[in-house]
């Protein structure tokens, strides 16, 4: 079976596969690990306070509203599934639609 591809794209819609480690110093996208980006999100895994910490952050980083993103898979996990809407903007780990 083959693994995904860390970021996919289908028209201006982006799939995006995470590995996030929450109670970092800060946020940030690390880069490549495996198959999946890693992201550190200073939010503890709690109630869901993680999940709608990263949704925040990748909606600055992406430069798009918040409702333009969406958790496909992986709600109480570290590892998750993520699709961003018409991103306005891409962080350079990010490879441009062909």
């Amino acid at each position: 079976m083959n693994s995904p591809a860390p970021c996919s794209w289908d028209g201006d819609r982006l799939t995006l596969s995470v590995r996030v480690q929450p109670r970092a110093s800060k946020d940030e996208i690390v880069g490549m690990q495996g198959n999946h980006l890693k992201i550190r999100i200073t939010a503890p895994p709690v109630d869901g306070k993680a999940n709608v910490h990263l949704i925040q952050f990748l909606a600055r980083v992406f430069d798009v509203p918040k409702s333009r993103i969406s958790l496909l898979s992986g709600e109480s996990g570290r590892e998750k599934r993520i699709l961003i809407t018409s991103p306005a903007r891409l962080p350079p780990q990010i490879p441009r639609p062909a």
